[in-house]
């Protein structure tokens, strides 16, 4: 996954989270006992090529009829190892994905093709999280459409979103930074587009960002800010998406992001564009040229209210 212009992404090989690890650690040992396998088996398979080949094609090769105490030990051996594969695996569900033991953190819903992230607090964002460092979040899931499949690979283990079943998975961030993540169950048309991030703040930096979150957007002040402003509510942006500004709150159905404080996301579209005022534009006017089938509509704005919209858009912070 290419990470966002001017965002710092860690090495995605690395774990920052005990559950990660915890996932990391059983691929590990599963290759190293695989690995074994693979040697023993090639070096029994060399040794009797070579040491029991007949040097005369025509003469029938010795026949055995059984060997008990030999089928005995190649059936045991594959059996332990099984098992012991089968204790690991246990005790790495067991540390990557313990039971809830309380309400959830945060709230996260899948939607076609973007993700709605609802905190206890209040705040209400789209396509980040944002989390303290060094303290477990708990996270709830659900889908609004289809099956959707929760990922960030540095921090836990990925799971199934599924309609009408909703599920949680634990996030721990053991470094501040920016992680990756995205949908990782097909979903349609723009699956590939899908994609989050998870921002790991110091727990000052994290409380400072929740509180600013759930504050309204600035009523705007500049008179081309005011007239996207009006446009907002005039056209049909306000049937999809909610915008929380003092003495005014615009509700929705939650079928677009809520854009209270959309100037401040790092991307557009679920990371099909870095967020700034040139890509903005574009995709108001093209958004099916730029994510086809997205359920974001090309409206037809001329070029002036496709300013002004950026103009106000750019004051939501």
């Amino acid at each position: 996954m290419t990470p966002p212009r001017g965002v710092a992404v860690l090495p995605p090989f690395e774990t920052h989270s005990a559950q990660a690890r915890a996932i990391a650690d059983l691929f590990t040992q599963t290759l190293i006992v695989c690995g074994i396998i693979l040697l023993v088996v090639t070096f029994l398979v060399t040794y009797c090529v070579v040491r029991f080949r007949e040097k005369d094609p025509k003469k029938e090769p010795v026949q055995t009829a059984g060997h008990t105490r030999l089928e005995i030990t190649w059936t045991l051996i594959p059996v332990l190892i099984v098992a012991g594969l089968t204790l690991l695996t246990a005790r790495t569900m067991a540390s990557s994905d313990p039971p809830a033991d309380r309400e959830p953190d945060i709230t996260v819903i899948g939607h076609q093709w973007w993700w709605e992230v609802r905190y206890r607090s209040g705040a209400v964002t789209a396509n980040e999280i944002h989390m303290p460092v060094g303290r477990d979040v708990l996270v709830a899931l659900e889908s609004a459409d289809v099956i959707h499949d929760f990922w960030v690979p540095q921090l836990g283990r990925k799971i199934d979103v599924t309609p009408g079943y909703p599920t949680h998975v634990w996030l721990e961030a053991d470094a501040a930074g920016t992680y990756l993540g995205t949908c990782a169950e097909f979903c349609g048309a723009q699956h590939a587009w899908m994609r989050l991030l998870v921002v790991a703040q110091s727990p000052e930096e994290f409380a400072a960002w929740d509180q600013h979150e759930r504050e309204p957007a600035p009523n705007p002040t500049d008179p081309e800010a005011a007239k996207g402003a009006r446009l907002f509510v005039d056209m049909t942006c306000a049937q999809c998406h909610a915008i929380r500004r003092p003495g005014v709150t615009i509700t929705q159905p939650n079928s677009g992001p809520d854009l209270t404080h959309v100037a401040e996301r790092t991307t557009l579209g679920a990371g099909v564009l870095d967020n700034d005022e040139k890509n903005l534009w574009r995709w108001l006017k093209d958004p099916q040229g730029i994510k086809p089938g997205s359920h974001m509509p090309s409206v037809q704005l001329s070029d002036k209210k496709a300013t002004d919209l950026v103009t106000y858009f750019e004051t939501l912070r």
